[in-house]
């Protein structure tokens, strides 16, 4: 299986894995000038933009370690676009998580990173 095959895999269980806790996924791969969004879910009236990272070991700062500060803006910058392309959703928050994900242990960080003001 190739890497883009295992990364869907991989954000298709994430998607399961948050629904089982209670969370409505809202988007899968939302895609924008400059980033991606892996999932955007909504519980309790916080909208989350979750970044999914599987890796096979955790050396190098694992799956977690992979959120690099650009990463970061770049998901800031597509969460911006959902935001005004969805006008009618109602939320009182905004939160950004990580799903990291190792062969046997998954992890749902919530409010993983925050991204600079001026992105949002």
């Amino acid at each position: 299986m190739n890497t883009t095959s295992q990364g869907a895999l991989a954000e298709e269980q994430a998607a399961r894995y948050l629904e089982q806790k209670g969370y409505e996924v809202l988007a899968q791969n939302f895609r924008a000038a400059g980033g991606e969004i892996d999932l955007v879910v909504y519980q309790k009236n916080t909208l989350v933009f979750v970044e999914v990272k599987q890796r096979a070991y955790d050396a190098f700062g694992g799956p977690v370690g992979a959120v690099t500060p650009t990463k970061q803006k770049r998901i800031a910058k597509a969460a911006t676009q959902f935001v005004k392309a969805h006008p009618r959703l109602k939320y009182e928050q905004i939160r950004f998580d990580v799903v990291a994900i190792l062969p046997e242990k998954w992890e749902h960080i919530e409010s993983a990173f925050f991204p600079p003001r001026t992105t949002l």
